[in-house]
């Protein structure tokens, strides 16, 4: 069985080490250009994912890079008002840790073979059981799988769903060596995460493994073009925080504090989802995993849903050696909805977020959690 893998994220270095464990190979294909191509992002809160990690057999592994003070959280009002406070005893079950993606990534991709993952490969097209990537090289396969993300090049070729602006625009920001450069700042947003959220924006401040303190704004209800007219000089730092901290204007100094700390690391881009229940008929060589089947709104469950994705499509191949379109159905009908009622769940988690009181239905939401 040839097959083939478009995309090296969690979705997919899943599929590929499961595969591996039972004796199946295959081959992973990712446009960067290697491992440590780009930044990976910031940390996830791991919770049903820790089962696709039991059939990769990598729970060890797991625990040595999950951080169970990550689980921390604070909610505040923009006034500095603390709503919420949960802190995460030291022998707490590791439930919903904090990982680095950069580190779970790393431990998915040391456990498939090197020449499992070919760097450098962007998908073209594909037809009659043949890839063809934008350097020219084409691959053979049996199964392709698109495991490449929102925007993926996989997916038209079983669906003609696109995603669509979810209302949500965010600016990234960081603050790097948190305890050493701002030892106060580093005690005010603490182990885990530090969350302000009123005015139709948020902040978050997100304590990272490596010391760094991730600080994602977003602004909700607004178009798909809002970064663009709003003009925020990502070339010029300064001005973009100073910007920032006036777009911020009456919130604590306290916390507008944090991004007058960041560093000159900005990045900005709008949130997109896919329709909840997206479904397609199933083809007998071609399947999608984790967001570029089910893009969700980002409120932790997408890491999770390409995790399981990988594993539970890896085992369906396992039960059906033979036959591959039977394998592929199987998973569909499972992932369709696993998948659903956790974009529901998320969708739902959304509106709160953009509701004109969301302080306080979060505030409800996690005092009943």
């Amino acid at each position: 069985m040839r097959i083939a893998i478009v995309g090296a994220g969690l979705g997919g270095l899943a599929l590929a080490r499961v595969l591996h464990v039972h004796g199946i190979e295959s081959v992973v294909y990712e446009r960067e250009s290697a491992r440590d191509a780009r930044n990976q992002g910031g940390m996830l809160d791991i919770h049903s994912g820790q089962q696709a990690l039991r059939e990769a057999g990598l729970t060890k592994g797991f625990e040595a890079i999950a951080r169970r003070e990550g689980q921390d959280m604070k909610l505040l009002k923009p006034d500095g008002t603390l709503l919420v406070q949960h802190d995460t005893p030291d022998d707490a079950p590791l439930a919903r840790p904090e990982v680095d993606r950069a580190d779970l990534r790393a431990l998915l991709l040391d456990s498939v073979p090197d020449h499992a993952v070919r760097w450098g490969h962007a998908f073209e097209s594909a037809a009659d059981g043949v890839v063809r990537f934008t350097d020219g090289t084409t691959a053979t396969y049996d199964l392709l799988v698109g495991a490449d993300g929102a925007q993926s090049r996989v997916r038209p070729l079983l669906t003609d769903a696109r995603p669509t602006h979810l209302g949500q625009s965010a600016i990234e920001l960081g603050i790097p060596d948190i305890d050493r450069t701002h030892p106060d700042l580093a005690t005010m947003v603490g182990r885990g995460n530090y969350w302000v959220l009123g005015d139709g924006k948020s902040l978050a401040a997100q304590r990272n493994g490596d010391g760094r303190v991730r600080i994602g704004l977003s602004f909700y209800n607004t178009p798909d073009d809002w970064l663009t007219t709003t003009g925020f000089p990502l070339d010029d730092p300064a001005a973009t925080k100073a910007r920032l901290v006036q777009e911020l204007e009456g919130w604590d100094p306290r916390i507008t504090a944090l991004i007058a700390a960041c560093d000159d690391s900005i990045r900005q881009w709008t949130m997109t989802t896919l329709p909840v229940g997206l479904t397609w008929p199933s083809s007998p060589n071609t399947t999608l995993v984790g967001d570029a089947a089910h893009l969700m709104p980002p409120v932790g469950e997408g890491a999770n849903m390409a995790l399981v994705d990988g594993a539970n499509l890896a085992l369906a191949l396992v039960a059906h050696p033979n036959d591959v379109p039977t394998a592929i159905a199987e998973y569909e009908q499972e992932m369709f909805a696993r998948t659903s009622a956790a974009a529901r769940m998320s969708a739902k988690i959304q509106a709160m977020l953009m509701a004109p009181d969301a302080d306080q239905q979060m505030l409800r939401f996690f005092q009943r959690d």
